[in-house]
């Protein structure tokens, strides 16, 4: 990882946007792991890969996010200018405009079953937009909205690690369940990372989504993790009605939310830990798993 200190941020912003120079740079309060977030003044953010995989990121961004913007109802990221490398930070980077709204918790949120419902003509919205040339899901954007399987190996490690803890027979057969089946449709915009830190909330209702650079075209199953790592039984409901799910589909989405749960359950940043825990537990009480 690459450190990256206000200090670094400032003459970046000095040597190469000296108009922008005047304005006050300062850490956004929750910055992703991919990239390091700044505002800058009132209106805009900078945008930081944090190490080399996450590249492909920024130049996806400014690539595609002008073209989706247009048939997207919410506010999203919309990339105003591309930074360059220089001597203290090796990788290229954007500035964006600041969209006003918090981060989606419980407590920001006046109507869940709203925002869910809100999301889900989000992501329907998205799933409508020409996918011409757009970027295959693949290592660029660690296969999210490509084949499930790649993760198996990850997987069944994770399974076997547990064993003593989790009810790991059940949870291996919603597993195999969730690989068992592809997406056969055509492929469509997928966001990549649908995650409360990534979508923001004005008025108590979701306002707008940020952070696209995991984003790719193929299978949307990924982006319907939520549903457990977040969602209750009957929000989850009124999600999946608003996307008019299959249940494969429905299947590899718990699929993606059973993997990255089984993988972070030790993780050592706690928040993410417990979050592993609600959704296997979530999972497990919708299969009435003993």
């Amino acid at each position: 990882m690459v450190k990256i200190t206000k200090e670094v941020v400032e003459k970046l912003i000095k040597d190469q946007f000296p108009k922008w120079a005047y304005l006050d740079i300062k850490p956004v309060e929750k910055s992703g792991h991919d990239n390091r977030t700044f505002h800058l003044g009132d209106e805009m953010t900078i945008r930081l890969p944090s190490g080399e995989d996450y590249v492909a990121q920024i130049e996806k961004e400014i690539q595609w996010l002008p073209k989706l913007k247009p048939f997207i109802t919410l506010q999203i990221s919309s990339p105003i200018a591309k930074g360059k490398p220089n001597s203290e930070y090796p990788f290229p980077w954007s500035i964006n405009k600041y969209i006003e709204g918090e981060t989606a918790t419980y407590d920001k949120i006046h109507d869940l079953n709203k925002f869910a419902v809100d999301l889900g003509l989000f992501l329907k919205e998205l799933h409508k937009i020409d996918t011409t040339d757009g970027p295959i899901a693949g290592k660029h954007n660690f296969y999210r909205g490509g084949d499930l399987k790649i993760y198996n190996s990850e997987t069944e490690v994770a399974l076997e690690n547990l064993k003593d803890i989790l009810p790991i027979e059940e949870l291996h057969y919603i597993w195999i369940q969730a690989i068992s089946s592809k997406w056969e449709n055509e492929n469509v915009w997928i966001h990549g990372d649908i995650a409360p830190g990534n979508l923001l909330v004005k008025n108590g209702a979701l306002c707008g989504v940020i952070d696209f650079g995991i984003m790719a075209v193929g299978d949307p199953s990924c982006d319907y993790a939520m549903a457990w790592t977040f969602f209750d039984k009957n929000i989850r409901k009124a999600f999946f009605n608003t996307l008019e799910c299959d249940e494969n589909t429905i299947n590899r989405a718990r699929g993606w939310a059973l993997w990255k749960a089984l993988i972070t359950y030790f993780d050592k940043n706690i928040e993410v830990a417990n979050n592993a825990r609600f959704t296997i537990q979530s999972i497990i009480e919708e299969l009435n798993i003993k």
